[in-house]
């Protein structure tokens, strides 16, 4: 077999666009303008301001989709008959948590979505059949007549982007940057078609997906989002997954059949904002734009994609909901894109002019449907009450409308019925199928990339084989963000009825062949394994709460490394097996493991791991690795130091074996911290500073070393061990009041992750308590605590206290020096081994 490592290699836009009609073989009804043609056209940006495109310079496509006569009759019979208010109704999205069927009904809604933390009912959780009662209800509701109303369907929306995710016991498939590794074609049009099937089990029309993303910067929270930093592979991809969702390019009455709307998203460059920032600007050409972020809307366009959802993003400092010269001129005018475009959630507030209740400028720009969560009924109030006053043009608002109304048409929506009565709705033994299972694990098993193999692989079926690492028997762990809730946290494995943990999936495959397999977090044993699989790796994230400042773990993800280590002091044969988003600095792993294997985000078939690492009876491989890597793995913590491996690189069991010729390491005080990780592993974060005040800020210490006292002596400073050791500080207080802070002298905004309800997490444990305890955080002018209490314990306890709670009791979020303190009275002992953002409180504390 060969060898498929490849060099690191940087694709110019020449070779881009050179190499694009070869790559686009899955759509072969491609009708582009050439684009070679185009990029030796006159600069874009020459003579325009920033952030203005030039849609002469953009590829022209054809959009399969034709509108028959008698649609386009119903649909001006319609806008005929509808009011201003019905009309403005459908221009609005609005989220499950914030609206009922009776608002839906008074305000004419065009659509509903379910956000990550939304369910039936508010239950995240809540069982398949109350899915699919719910939409009943709001289809009933928007198609009642009484008083003369006009009824019009809407449709509901969900993010489905890696199976129906959302729904306890479907299928999950693993997130796009493992389907980016496995480089099949056929197969993504089979996970489309299965998770489309499954979507239309519990009543939902409409999927947000697939995210066609071309991720530039993988420090970016959404890059496992995306299939590749190649846009080349990407745009080989979407029109098979369009297929898979919608069916046949050109279908109509898709309803009929098993299949459901598709949005790409997020148009445009999300994957190519500086630095990685979510949400945050694309400072590159035009031209870059267009050839590397803009290519996998040509495939979407030509198989006929629904919807497109436009990024939160800005391009040369122009946010993207507001830019007429992007989502009119050159998508719609240009590209021929002839569905309708939504926003994503509250993003039309961020457009230069706007708040989340009011932007006529996004309708203007070429918005079609507002994605207004809890904003919706503002939103719908002020483009009435402009629509009435004639402050937007009632043909921009007639053509949104129109858009909407196509797509519905296209659907079938007018003639289905309810969602339960429709092919597949009910049918609750689709979820989770046996042949959607079989394709998830076949994708599991194509995406695996072999980074490492000295003779370690594969393992012998019939050997005692250990199993270590937090992750190992964690199916929401494997799965990643945007699992059953936005954030896929706080979840255990019994959420995830017949998904099969890889712990599970390694035990199964040994135990057939005569052998066991033992679990053991700590990787300690009782008796002595003939290999080791140690499972490491990030926790799931989702958005900005992912963005990091460098590629590397956070320190408490690096526990793993020790246990690499005992066991390979012990000459026990070991594999590193990598649950991560993206890729990332990990050279101490590749270092210590015998073999080394990335195994992404693989959803709910963890059985795929094991067909490719344990072997048969005679020791041959079951199943070759295949998967290579969809970007270029670093070689330290940033890229601007190199590749260590380079796009498409990747092992397989045919690949030469050398000697491993060990990997530099970097210091721990070498290594950056998470923008969001304020304190761990007994330290605060880079040009932070812990400090113990007394009753006045005059009486100040700033703990560099322990131990040490404070406030006159009435504090002492210790270390205590957690995760690692020495990883706490402990307070011992003789009494009086005393804070503990963290100071940041750059202020902090945080009012973004206030606004989606993150919380701040302190991770404690109390020997005796105080008799009063406060949370807040302070800066210039500005303070907001609430009254705790922490009780004492003999257990570590990971606290959360809302920020909007601070915001409540005054601290401006936008400015914070001090973003944690802890002021107590009273004689107390606690310890603190980490203070960040999150959402993952073991409890979280009342607003006091």
């Amino acid at each position: 077999m060969p060898d498929r490592r490849i060099p690191a290699v940087t694709l110019t836009a020449s070779l881009l666009l050179a190499s694009c009609a070869s790559t686009m073989a899955d759509a072969p009804m491609a009708s582009a303008v050439p684009l070679a043609n185009a990029a030796t056209a006159t600069p874009a940006t020459t003579g325009r301001e920033p952030g203005v495109a030039n849609p002469a310079i953009w590829p022209q496509y054809r959009y399969p989709v034709a509108i028959p006569q008698g649609d386009r009759r119903r649909i001006a019979d319609l806008l005929a008959r509808m009011t201003i208010e019905e009309k403005i109704g459908q221009l609005v999205q609005a989220d499950l948590c914030c609206v009922t069927p009776q608002d839906a009904r008074q305000y004419h809604l065009g659509s509903i979505l379910v956000g990550g933390n939304s369910g039936p009912g508010g239950d995240d959780y809540a069982p398949a059949p109350e899915w699919l009662k719910a939409a009943d209800a709001f289809y009933e509701a928007s198609v009642d007549t009484a008083g003369g109303r006009t009824a019009v369907p809407l449709i509901w929306g969900i993010d489905a982007v890696h199976g129906n995710s959302n729904i306890i016991g479907a299928t999950l498939f693993p997130h796009n940057v493992g389907l980016g590794a496995m480089r099949d074609v056929a197969l993504i049009e089979k996970i489309g078609a299965a998770t489309a099937a499954e979507i239309r089990v519990t009543g939902q029309e409409w999927t947000f997906a697939p995210t066609v993303t071309v991720p530039q910067d993988w420090r970016w929270g959404r890059a496992y989002e995306g299939y590749s930093s190649d846009p080349k592979l990407v745009a080989s991809y979407v029109g098979a997954m369009v297929r898979g969702l919608q069916g046949p390019p050109g279908g109509h009455d898709l309803l009929k059949g098993p299949h459901v709307l598709a949005s790409t998203k997020h148009f445009l460059a999300d994957g190519g904002t500086l630095n990685g920032v979510d949400q945050g600007d694309a400072q590159i050409s035009e031209e870059e734009l267009r050839d590397i972020h803009g290519l996998p809307y040509g495939p979407a366009i030509e198989n006929g994609v629904a919807t497109v959802m436009v990024s939160f993003s800005s391009w040369q400092g122009r946010k993207m909901t507001g830019n007429k010269s992007l989502l009119t001129d050159v998508l719609k005018d240009r590209m021929g894109f002839d569905g309708f475009v939504v926003s994503d959630w509250n993003a039309h507030g961020q457009v230069e002019g706007c708040t989340n209740d009011s932007c006529p400028q996004a309708l203007v720009a070429g918005l079609d449907m507002y994605m207004a969560p809890d904003t919706w009924k503002a939103v719908y109030t002020d483009l009435l009450t402009r629509a009435k006053a004639g402050t937007i043009p009632m043909s921009r608002v007639d053509e949104a409308v129109t858009a909407i109304l196509k797509v519905k048409m296209r659907l079938g929506l007018f003639e289905a019925g309810k969602p339960s009565v429709r092919p597949l709705s009910g049918q609750w033994e689709l979820l989770g199928a046996p042949e959607h299972r079989a394709i998830a694990r076949e994708a599991v098993r194509k995406s695996l990339v072999l980074l490492k193999n000295q003779g370690v692989l594969p393992l012998k079926p019939g050997g005692r084989l250990l199993v270590a690492g937090e992750g190992a028997d964690d199916i929401a762990r494997q799965s990643g963000g945007w699992t059953l809730s936005w954030q896929g946290t706080g979840l255990d494995n019994s959420r995830f009825p017949g998904a099969t943990s890889l712990f599970t999936g390694l035990k199964q495959a040994v135990e057939a062949g005569g052998g066991s397999a033992e679990l053991s977090p700590d990787g300690t044993f009782t008796a002595r394994p003939d290999a080791a699989v140690v499972v490491f790796g990030e926790k799931p994230y989702a958005e900005f709460q992912g963005d990091r400042a460098t590629l590397e773990l956070d320190s408490d993800l690096t526990a793993p490394y020790e246990t690499m280590r005992k066991l390979k002091a012990q000459g026990i044969p070991l594999v590193a097996v990598m649950l991560t988003g993206r890729p990332l600095y990990v050279n101490p792993a590749l270092n210590l493991a015998d073999g080394f294997v990335v195994a992404w985000l693989p959803g709910s078939e963890g059985g795929g791991l094991a067909d490719v690492l344990v072997g048969d009876d005679a020791g041959k491989p079951r199943f070759d690795f295949t998967g290579t890597l969809p970007a270029a793995w670093p070689r330290t913590t940033g890229m601007a130091d190199g590749a260590l491996y380079g796009l498409g690189h990747g092992l397989d069991y045919g690949s030469p074996r050398s000697a491993w010729t060990a990997l530099p390491e970097l210091s721990a005080a070498a290594l950056a911290r998470d923008s969001r990780l304020w304190f761990s592993a007994g330290s605060p974060a880079a040009r932070w500073s812990l400090l113990v005040n007394g009753e006045s800020d005059a009486d100040s210490t700033r703990v560099t070393i322990t131990p040490a006292e404070a406030v006159g002596g009435k504090v002492r400073i210790t270390a205590e061990n957690h995760i690692v050791q020495e990883g706490a500080r402990r307070f011992a207080i003789a009494g009086g009041s005393a804070s503990v802070m963290l100071r940041n002298f750059e202020a902090l905004d945080v009012d973004r992750e206030t606004n989606a309800d993150m919380l701040l997490l302190v991770t404690m444990k109390v020997w005796d308590a105080p008799d009063s305890a406060r949370i807040g955080a302070t800066g210039p002018g500005t303070r907001g605590f609430a009254e705790v209490a922490l009780p004492a314990g003999s257990e570590w306890v990971r606290y959360g206290l809302p920020l909007r709670c601070l915001r409540s009791k005054g601290a401006n979020v936008r400015q914070l020096t001090e973003p944690f303190v802890l002021a107590t009275t009273g004689r107390a002992d606690y310890a603190i081994s980490e203070v960040r953002l999150g959402t993952d409180a073991q409890v979280v504390l009342p607003c006091g």
